[in-house]
């Protein structure tokens, strides 16, 4: 008897796991239809809310084609310090590099400055007598018997995951392999790896805390990924599972079990992918990705149509933070969301987060237990938030616990009425996001009213006006499903390999058939990984990047280099294009002063087809009586108080519908404000385009 062979789904499948909820979205190419799933996320037992955002989207494991993920498990467990315990081989002698750091103190006035707290004790950095020189040369043999004695201690002691850094082994990994090995055999069931398998680059610090930062996520993910493969499994799904990386690019499941640390950011991430291709889909080459949800709030950069990228972050913050050396989409956050909570601190202050309610409480407004006062709780008490409608009529809003958690922990410390206490909340919340949204423009050379801003997350759209006045930024593009946004993001997500090579070179000297040999080993790497990938891409491109600098300078910028300056051996064109990044970043350029490479990058994408957006045409700009759902008092501080504003429902506003602020658009999962003197309409994709009205 033959049997059957297993039926492979059509579905592709996404689910973004945050801090207060679980997004679930999914594209059928058969029908060209998007499917959504929300769901409070499950935080001791993450899979079991994936499962119930797929089964209230109308969809099984078993139908999906492809499962895309993106979680917050990789950047919650740094943050919170609840990773392995980990131990660190190194090269004899420089056991302290991963604490002594740059020596930098960023604040030189704060007499309570303390440097960054290692997650690796000094007792557990071990060091091996090996040395490899800058050259790749080995000047000392590694003692094979001093890496199989320190791993069988280590085990002994307790330790779960082992980080192997050993110096310049960027230039030349012989060691760290047959480190690597050794440890594997010797220790089957600890979790190990190498700093050459995550960078290629130099500074041994941040080789240092990305290898121990892999390490110490190591065991925990691994455990989450095997959990939800295995859910999976036991559903039927017969797909690929698939891992959204910081870059916004995906990668297998397996390489994501070793690799970790390239998921730090893999929910917002896909959110970036998600208005890189609105971004092109409208019309827009520059725009700010801004992301609040119930935990954060995030922003990130579309840049001539692509995402602004960087190759490495401060993990934890740049005062204290441990640095990250992988390529990601350079994206910064606030601790400010719909569930932040407020308080008032010693000396009167009122302060709106980082503490989040996240789903368990949730917001006193939830009636789950919250007895503090949130963002969320702040926005119901001015009317911007319908208490029966929240979350489609799913979730029913507790108005007077809201009041009362307000009236006790902020209005009486303050001497402050329900809506100034409610006010002065959310002014602080749009004052710490725009500060965020700087970040990652004006902190870079940019200047965010030069940039629309697509604004996404549950949260998004209730802020996104106010946070734009702020910034004098004049347009605001609310795209459809925000509060799925993210999830959406990752089913227009492709494959992605990012590579760095380390090569100092001054310009005028580098020859361009050793750069050619160096960038194609690169290239063929990532399309040879691609092409391997169990979903086939409908095309593999390669973008070519370099990190650059004047001679004698420190730091380096990283530079976009278009494969005709290699075709045409063009040295002059990759100065003009060093010296324009290093005019955006640094606000100067010095044509005469010679430049020189460090590092060498690439980009290896597999673009993957997109889920389409039809096209409408346009009707007539007023709204159809079917979208109006009556007027309910709203708290506008422009307008001096309460003002009886009209409510819609965006399912039922077509393209061309232009309505006027003040104005509130709700729909399942989010509800748009439109400020007085905004002006909204709805394009051609059904994206909410609003106009910010200037004071």
């Amino acid at each position: 008897m033959t049997t059957p062979t297993p039926q492979i789904g059509t579905q592709r499948l996404a689910a973004d796991v945050g801090g207060t909820f679980t997004d679930i979205a999914a594209f059928d190419p058969k029908t060209g239809l998007v499917h959504y799933g929300k769901t409070l996320t499950t935080p001791h037992r993450l899979v079991d809310g994936i499962e119930t955002g797929v089964t209230k989207a109308g969809l099984s494991f078993g139908e999906a084609r492809l499962f895309l993920h993106g979680s917050t498990v990789a950047i919650n467990t740094l943050l919170e310090r609840t990773g392995a315990r980990t131990a660190i081989l190194t090269t004899r002698g420089f056991r302290d590099i991963y604490e002594i750091g740059r020596v930098n103190r960023p604040d030189a006035y704060n007499l309570f400055f303390r440097k960054h707290k290692p997650l690796v004790d000094r007792a557990f950095r071990i060091e091996i007598d090996e040395r490899i020189n800058a050259a790749g040369e080995v000047l000392t043999a590694l003692d094979e018997d001093q890496v199989a004695i320190a791993a069988e201690h280590l085990a002994d002691m307790g330790i779960e995951a082992i980080a192997i850094l050993f110096l310049h082994s960027y230039r030349n990994p012989q060691h760290e392999i047959r480190a690597l090995e050794i440890v594997r055999s010797t220790c089957p069931n600890i979790f190990v790896s190498a700093s050459h398998e995550l960078s290629q680059e130099y500074r041994e610090f941040e080789r240092t805390s990305t290898v121990a930062a892999n390490a110490y996520l190591g065991p925990r993910v691994a455990a989450y990924l095997d959990e939800i493969d295995g859910r999976l499994a036991d559903a039927g799904f017969k797909g690929s599972f698939l891992v959204v990386q910081s870059s916004g690019g995906v990668y297998d499941v397996d390489q994501a079990r070793k690799e970790c640390i390239r998921m730090l950011e893999s929910g917002p991430a896909g959110g970036v992918a998600g208005a890189r291709s609105l971004s092109e889909e409208i019309g827009l080459g520059d725009a700010i990705a801004f992301d609040m949800g119930g935990t954060t709030a995030k922003a990130g950069v579309i840049h001539s149509g692509e995402p602004v990228m960087t190759g490495g972050s401060m993990i934890g913050g740049y005062l204290d933070g441990l640095p990250v050396q992988i390529p990601m989409i350079d994206i910064q956050e606030v601790g400010t969301g719909g569930g932040s909570i407020a308080r008032v601190e010693t000396g009167g202050a009122l302060r709106v987060g980082p503490r989040s309610a996240g789903a368990s409480p949730g917001p006193a407004c939830y009636g789950f237990g919250g007895s503090e006062p949130t963002v969320t709780d702040a926005n119901l008490l001015l009317g911007r938030l319908a208490p029966d409608r929240f979350l489609g009529g799913e979730m029913t809003l507790d108005i007077e616990a809201a009041a009362r958690a307000m009236e006790e922990k902020i209005c009486q410390p303050l001497g402050l009425t329900l809506t100034e206490a409610a006010d002065g909340i959310l002014r602080i919340a749009t004052a710490s996001m725009a500060h965020v949204v700087r970040q990652v423009t004006t902190d870079r050379g940019l200047d965010a009213a030069d940039f629309a801003m697509i604004a996404y997350g549950g949260a998004g759209p209730l802020h996104a006006t106010m946070v734009a006045r702020e910034l004098r930024i004049s347009k605001v593009v609310i795209p459809h499903s925000p509060g799925h946004f993210s999830a959406f993001g990752m089913l227009a997500s492709d494959y992605r390999r990012d590579y760095v090579r380390t090569w100092f070179t001054q310009l005028n000297q580098a020859l361009f058939t050793e750069l050619e040999a160096i960038y194609t080993v690169m290239e063929t790497e990532g399309r040879t990984s691609i092409e391997e990938a169990a979903e086939k891409p409908q095309m593999i491109i390669a973008r070519r990047q370099a990190d650059m600098r004047y001679v004698g300078q420190e730091h380096a910028v990283t530079v976009d280099l278009p494969l005709e300056l290699f075709a045409s051996e063009d040295r002059d064109g990759i100065k003009r294009a060093f010296d324009a990044a290093h005019r955006i970043n640094y606000g100067y350029a010095d044509e005469h002063v010679p430049a020189e490479i460090v590092s060498l990058r690439v980009s290896v994408i597999g673009q993957m087809a997109k889920p389409p957006r039809e096209r409408q045409s346009l009707r007539q700009p007023e709204p159809a009586a079917g979208a109006q759902l009556g007027n309910r008092p709203t708290y506008f501080r422009e307008s001096g108080g309460f003002v009886d504003t009209p409510t819609f429902n965006r399912l039922n506003l077509q393209p061309g519908n232009l309505v006027r602020g003040p104005a509130l658009i709700e729909e399942y999962a989010s509800t748009t404000v439109i400020q007085p003197g905004d002006r909204m309409e709805v394009d051609a994709f059904g994206n909410l385009i609003i106009e910010i009205g200037r004071s």
